[in-house]
């Protein structure tokens, strides 16, 4: 496979160095290109890979035309987008109109409903991208869609779920937390920042049988989720995410009532936030400053520690999976799928701080499988669309393991009874 990595920024390098650690022997990766608009941190990035397979290129990843060039120049039949989503579109027609299969980590920008943006979805996260489907199935072509960790991991984790946990799902609930402390910073973002500002402050999705897609107030409906130690007991709240978006395209079928998702945020993260929002320091339309016009966003983004460059300072552990509840042997059952990375263990063997790492190794696990005709598929696709299995199994070699636990329940109970009646026979 030939790849156009586009966005070497901390996801773009750790997909580099994990992918070269992934196939050594160039079995299934022939070339990657990785590109940048600094052309400086793509040559740092390809020497961080350490292979000659991996060439540093300039490109601007809001020109559809530059990558297009790209594209052609190293005879690519797939492009990785490693990019912020607002770059998602120009990079998605560049696959397109190039024939090259397409994977990105976040689905295109939701647009607020203009008057009741708080109550009612508008334009939501994927519409554009989902709205090309029939168009890339006519032409043989393929995207992948979310092929992070979420959404992505969580993703396959749901197909399995479906496919062996349950006879109905009922509830899929995405949880994140984590247990996570930065030396000496009182406020760091631990991803892209232009992202995080985004998901934490649009509307948050929640979707029911009854009621479809439908948003409410930032950071609501507060609960205290119970995951595994390290991390333990943390308070969620509701944030906008893709997989809300993509579940109930896939499950409802399935018996599928409610999907959430929920993050870790803490309380003084969210205050600093909000009062981002106030200042409109979250704002992405340009302003004028003295000489020069600048969108607040990118400022904040510009100013705070870069994530890609605060990994030492980082201790603790992130914590991401999927909370599924349904129908088991006529009982109700509810498990949570998930990977728990620790950061000292990321930094020493990919480099990159917990959250960074986690992300990066699912879409490599992807463009693997892609590759090897093990996924196949055309028209627009998120993971849970093709088989789990080869995808968990894959898991367990990179160093990110799949983990599973079995909550309260009446089929937990049962089996509990069925083990202990075992045990004293």
């Amino acid at each position: 496979m030939k790849i156009v990595l586009v966005g070497a920024g901390a996801v773009g390098e750790a997909i580099a160095v994990l992918a070269r650690r992934s196939d050594p022997n160039g079995e299934w990766l022939e070339r990657m290109a990785v590109c940048d608009y600094n052309l400086e941190r793509a040559k740092e990035v390809a020497a961080r890979a350490g292979d000659a397979r991996f060439v540093p290129e300039r490109v601007d990843a809001g020109s559809q035309g530059e990558i297009e060039e790209m594209c052609r120049k190293h005879e690519a039949d797939f492009l990785m987008n490693a990019c912020a989503p607002n770059f998602n579109m120009p990079i998605f027609h560049a696959a397109f109109q190039t024939g090259s299969t397409y994977m990105d980590m976040a689905m295109s920008l939701s647009v607020r409903h203009p008057d009741e943006p708080y109550a009612r979805t508008h334009v939501k996260l994927g519409d554009e991208q989902f709205a090309e489907a029939d168009r890339w199935r006519k032409a043989g072509l393929l995207a992948v869609l979310g092929s992070g960790v979420e959404p992505g991991m969580v993703n396959v984790f749901a197909r399995y779920a479906k496919d062996h946990l349950f006879d109905e799902i009922h509830e899929l609930n995405v949880r994140d937390g984590d247990n996570l402390t930065v030396e000496g910073m009182d406020v760091a973002f631990g991803f892209s920042i232009w992202t995080t500002i985004e998901e934490c402050l649009n509307p948050p999705v929640v979707w029911e049988r009854d009621r479809g897609w439908f948003t409410t107030a930032s950071f609501s409906e507060a609960e205290v989720f119970v995951f595994p130690q390290p991390v333990g007991p943390t308070e969620v709240v509701n944030v906008e995410h893709e997989e809300v978006l993509m579940f109930p395209r896939y499950f409802a079928d399935a018996g599928l009532k409610r999907c959430t998702f929920k993050y870790g945020l803490n309380r003084d993260f969210r205050s600093v936030l909000k009062t981002l929002e106030a200042l409109g320091l979250d704002r992405t339309e340009k302003i004028r400053v003295g000489d020069v016009s600048v969108a607040p966003r990118d400022v904040v983004a510009a100013a705070a520690p870069d994530p890609a460059r605060i990994g030492h300072l980082m201790k603790g552990s992130v914590c991401a999976g999927l909370w599924a509840k349904g129908m088991k042997e006529g009982m109700e059952r509810s498990v949570y799928l998930y990977n728990l990375a620790d950061n000292r263990f990321c930094m020493d063997t990919v480099g990159s701080q917990a959250v960074v790492a986690q992300t990066a190794f699912n879409p490599v696990i992807m463009m693997e499988l892609l590759a090897r005709g093990i996924w196949k598929g055309t028209g627009v696709l998120t993971p849970e669309f093709f088989p789990a299995e080869p995808f968990l199994r894959r898991m367990e070699s990179t160093g990110f393991p799949p983990a599973m636990m079995e909550m309260e329940s009446e089929y937990k109970r049962a089996k509990d009874r069925e083990n202990l009646s075992a045990g004293m026979s």
